[in-house]
């Protein structure tokens, strides 16, 4: 396999990990469910509302086996 041809498809699987996310991310929020994100060690929630919060949705809160 050339350099080229190896980027290409690097780019290809980043590309399709990065649509699967997206649609999954959309689909969660469709059903309620929010997104949850870690910045500096920290937990956000998007909300299927839009808001963005830290403080942990109650869907979230007796999720122990998580």
């Amino acid at each position: 396999m050339s350099n080229d041809e190896f980027i290409k498809l690097r780019d290809d699987i980043i590309r399709a990990g990065n649509n699967a996310v997206r649609n999954a991310q959309k689909e969660n929020l469709e059903m309620g469910i929010p997104n949850v994100y870690s910045r500096n060690g920290k937990l956000y929630y998007e909300l299927p509302s839009g808001e963005i919060t830290s403080e942990t949705p109650d869907i979230y809160k007796n999720c122990d086996d998580l």
